[in-house]
């Protein structure tokens, strides 16, 4: 029995092919999913060939020593900011065996919102090893902290997808 709804099951197989087709490795850097994307990623059988590694950064801390986030990118834009995912994508390319990579920043709720950021205000950022890096910013609202967290994964591995799809060969 999977640990994943059948979407999800279904959009983390999508990566996986896209990946083996192509001949890439990927690794995850979740704040708010708290490593949802990495489960999803292996909770299919064979995933190791794909699936290099996941970081869990829920701490500002966390951002700054595994994926080498810098303070005053924390300070001057927040956790949950464009800026924010984009540097936690660089250095989860820089930590990892990764051609492509995932990363996930936002405030999943109930509480934690304000009225510049929102609960539901997830930004991902999506690098590779080539330089494509790749920004999506998502309001979807307070809808619960279930549903913020589910469909951020989704989120997350359709752009997965995609970029694996546009890298129609590996940076090896």
């Amino acid at each position: 029995m999977s640990a994943v709804s059948d979407e999800l099951h279904d959009a983390a197989i999508a990566v996986l092919e896209a990946c083996r087709a192509r001949g890439l490795k990927i690794a995850t850097a979740e704040s708010c999913t708290g490593g949802l994307v990495a489960g999803a990623l292996t909770d299919i059988a064979g995933s190791s060939d794909v699936v290099d590694r996941g970081f869990v950064t829920y701490s500002n801390e966390a951002k700054q020593q595994m994926l080498g986030v810098a303070a005053d990118t924390l300070r001057r834009y927040g956790a949950v900011s464009r800026e924010t995912a984009e540097a936690m994508a660089n250095g989860a390319i820089a930590q990892s065996n990764a051609n492509l990579v995932v990363a996930i920043t936002g405030i999943a709720g109930p509480g934690g919102g304000s009225a510049d950021k929102p609960v539901g205000l997830v930004h991902f950022a999506a690098a590779s090893r080539s330089g494509t890096l790749a920004h999506v910013e998502m309001r979807y609202g307070d809808i619960g902290r279930a549903e913020v967290r589910r469909q951020s994964v989704l989120r997350a591995l359709v752009m997965l997808r995609e970029m694996a799809e546009q890298h129609g060969i590996a940076a090896r």
